[in-house]
């Protein structure tokens, strides 16, 4: 998953937190944030299911492939692509449309969307505004939560690259600096992946 899970409970609450009670009213805000947790949680595994259908597809073709010379990842990429564009799938990943954010600016507006439609739907919640003034402002929390998110991000790999030997992105060793920088700066903003 782009996101992962205790940064996606981290967001909800925090979701919850900034619209209580001016936008939303909840009579349990536990409850609110975990709905609204499900809510990304199950749009953001939408492509993950999707990258696993193409690791399945492709892996029936990998002798052809080899065959014939055909590069993993390109064929990885135009048969997501291609899925994607045949379900309507809205892509995730904001690095992949030029977004500086994991997400990409049309999957947050989806997301919040999707939010709405749940709080309006759910009992325990009554919007207090506008359900598109609500929307709209689920995606400037979102947005701000996620831009801080990047911050770390960066905040991690500025750690690595400031070690005494170069380690090469993508090595093991590399992984598990970028795991311990992140939760670190993660536990500046108050989120433990530890627990």
């Amino acid at each position: 998953m782009l996101l992962a899970r205790e940064l996606i409970a981290y967001i909800s609450r925090q979701i919850v937190k900034q619209l209580s009670p001016q936008w939303i009213e909840t009579t349990d805000p536990q409850v609110a944030a975990n709905l609204i947790e499900t809510v990304i949680e199950e749009d953001l595994a939408v492509e993950d299911n999707l990258n696993e259908e193409v690791r399945e597809l492709l892996s029936q073709y990998g002798e052809y492939m080899r065959r014939e010379g055909v590069s993993y990842q390109e064929m990885f990429r135009k048969v997501k692509n291609n899925l994607i564009t045949q379900r309507k799938v809205i892509r995730a990943s904001g690095r992949d449309s030029g977004d500086s954010m994991k997400l990409s600016r049309d999957k947050v507006n989806d997301i919040s969307h999707k939010i709405v439609t749940a709080v309006r739907k759910s009992r325990d919640f009554r919007l207090k505004r506008d359900p598109n003034d609500v929307r709209l402002q689920l995606v400037k929390v979102i947005t701000e939560l996620l831009h801080a998110e990047d911050k770390v991000d960066r905040a991690a790999r500025t750690k690595i690259r400031t070690q005494k030997r170069d380690i090469a992105e993508g090595t093991e060793e590399w992984d598990l600096l970028h795991r311990r920088y992140y939760a670190e700066e993660l536990k500046k903003l108050g989120i433990d992946l530890a627990s």
